[in-house]
């Protein structure tokens, strides 16, 4: 038995899903069940609540998306939900249950749509929403009359079901006064053109992170970062709360991590305010819409981890749109190695196909969520004009960077040829393909490390390891005809034989020869 506050749609779902008609926004089928309704707020007391419970199962291949409608009445100041689910054992090897929430307001749920209103993946329990004030990784505002959805998100399904048990309560009265976002500068006082140091994917509590937005700041400057970007799990509500945590010191960019079911994308540096849709995946022919918005919005498109080993984390949607990849994601790992590998292909392919134009730019960033995650490792060190975001950006779009592990270590890495030319990272050495050329790497910071010199043919040179000062210079001599490009790779120590050490730092390219 029930009483009149609840409303049940087990069987809408469990029985359902093969019969009822699948609401598809363009992208991932999702399923739309019955709306909840609650009684019109004529007569409601100020600060009067109502609360209605939804009861479900999702079966295993459910779809991505499942929403649940909540008709909303006028005078509504506050919408609450809390939501808990099953988690039943399952055998070893099989995914259990987890179901991500966030939730849409009376403007839709239509992808790329303006009806967002946030976000919390599997990280919260609860949320609400009024017009001064949300839970982190939701947008403030009013709670107007109409339709309202709450996105479910089965990430993965147990075989016995995913049962799930979701408590709406609407808080009647005046909505208050609106929120009204401030957002971080984009100039911090730099020293002109010069190399700084930042770490672009990061998560606070305004997605599954563990940390405020003023510890990441602290720690981003204990770790000599002179930039960061916000990078939640698809919701840009941290946006406004990094304004008090820049500085002439410490420029802070903003963006979102867009996280869907074939893997993730760094939206790095948007306009502030700006929301990148996640609802889709690589067979939906979407993604090259998402990333166009993400560049129209003055950001760059940056695919993350691409070869990370967790569900839906492992990158399926081509590299044809990126700006940069990440291709080293917090301490070094074997997936990292993987990265490292496939991205050093797409330098090959480039030069055949393309004499170098078009190359594909490695970053590096931390993804750090709570303790112990350490912020800036690794961090990319970038060349650019000033410490600003379009500056940053361009410096990071033509691949005048580097990655290292911690601010202790620092590159400088060079080729040279006849008559006085020179190139760094990122740049061409104009000279004839049987041109001799001087490749030199100055490091500091990087105690006993090991310097390979990496081109197109492979790793043609590896010196002996640096002394325990970590300082060295290293030299190789070559042709444009024999190497199309040289990167520079710092590895540590290895006990493990012919097995390189895990990265200390690396570079991107300096392409040698006429274009």
């Amino acid at each position: 038995m029930c009483d009149d506050n609840e409303v049940h749609h087990a069987n809408d779902v469990h029985h359902g899903v093969g019969r009822r008609a699948l609401f598809v926004t363009g992208a991932a089928a999702a399923l739309t069940l019955g709306s909840v309704s609650f009684a019109s707020a004529a007569g409601a007391a100020d600060g009067g609540q109502e609360t209605r419970t939804v009861r479900g199962t999702l079966p295993p291949g459910s779809p991505d998306f499942v929403y649940v409608p909540v008709e909303v009445p006028a005078g509504v100041r506050e919408i609450k939900v809390a939501y808990t689910y099953d988690r039943p054992s399952v055998p070893a090897g099989t995914p259990g249950n987890a179901l991500d929430i966030g939730v849409f307001d009376e403007r839709g749920t239509e992808l790329g749509g303006e009806g967002f209103r946030g976000w919390s993946g599997g990280a919260r329990t609860e949320f609400f929403v009024r017009a001064d004030d949300a839970t982190p990784g939701y947008i403030p505002g009013p709670v107007r009359e109409g339709t309202w959805h709450i996105a479910l998100g089965p990430y993965t399904v147990a075989p016995q079901g995913l049962t799930y048990e979701i408590t709406v309560t609407l808080t009647y009265g005046e909505p208050g006064e609106t929120f009204r976002p401030t957002y971080p500068p984009s100039r911090a006082k730099g020293r002109g053109r010069a190399w700084y140091r930042g770490d672009c994917h990061l998560h606070s509590w305004h997605s599954d992170g563990r940390r405020t937005p003023a510890q990441i700041a602290a720690l981003a400057r204990a770790a000599g970062l002179d930039f960061i970007n916000s990078s939640e799990h698809n919701t840009h509500a941290a946006h406004p709360h990094w304004a008090s945590e820049a500085g002439d010191d410490l420029l802070i960019l903003l963006g979102e991590e867009v996280t869907t079911r074939n893997g993730h994308v760094v939206a790095l540096g948007t306009d502030p305010g700006t929301f990148v849709d996640w609802r889709y995946r690589a067979r939906d022919n979407r993604f090259g819409r998402f990333a166009r918005r993400i560049r129209r919005a003055g950001g760059l498109v940056v695919p993350a981890h691409p070869h990370a080993t967790c569900v839906g984390c492992n990158w399926k949607f081509g590299f044809g749109e990126a700006d940069a990849v990440e291709v080293w994601n917090g301490p070094y790992t074997p997936d990292d190695e993987v990265a490292l590998a496939d991205w050093d292909s797409m330098l090959v392919a480039s030069v055949r196909d393309g004499g170098g134009r078009g190359w594909l730019p490695a970053m590096g960033n931390s993804d750090a969520h709570r303790d112990p995650d350490s912020v800036g490792l690794p961090q990319t060190v970038v060349l650019a004009d000033d410490l600003t975001r379009e500056a940053i950006q361009d410096g990071i779009r033509a691949g005048r960077s580097y990655v290292a592990e911690s601010g202790t270590v620092s590159l400088a890495f060079t080729a040279s040829g006849g008559r006085g030319r020179h190139a760094g990272i990122g740049e061409r050495l104009e000279v004839d393909r049987d041109a001799p050329v001087t490749v030199r790497l100055e490091v500091t910071g990087a105690p006993r490390c090991t310097v390979r010199f990496v081109t197109d043919q492979g790793v043609l040179f590896t010196s002996a390891p640096l002394p325990v000062s970590g300082a060295g210079v290293v030299e190789w001599s070559t042709t444009p005809s024999y190497a199309a490009y040289v990167r520079a790779e710092l590895r540590h120590e290895t006990a493990a034989g012919p097995v390189p050490g895990a990265l200390a730092a690396f570079t991107n390219p300096v392409f040698l020869g006429r274009a």
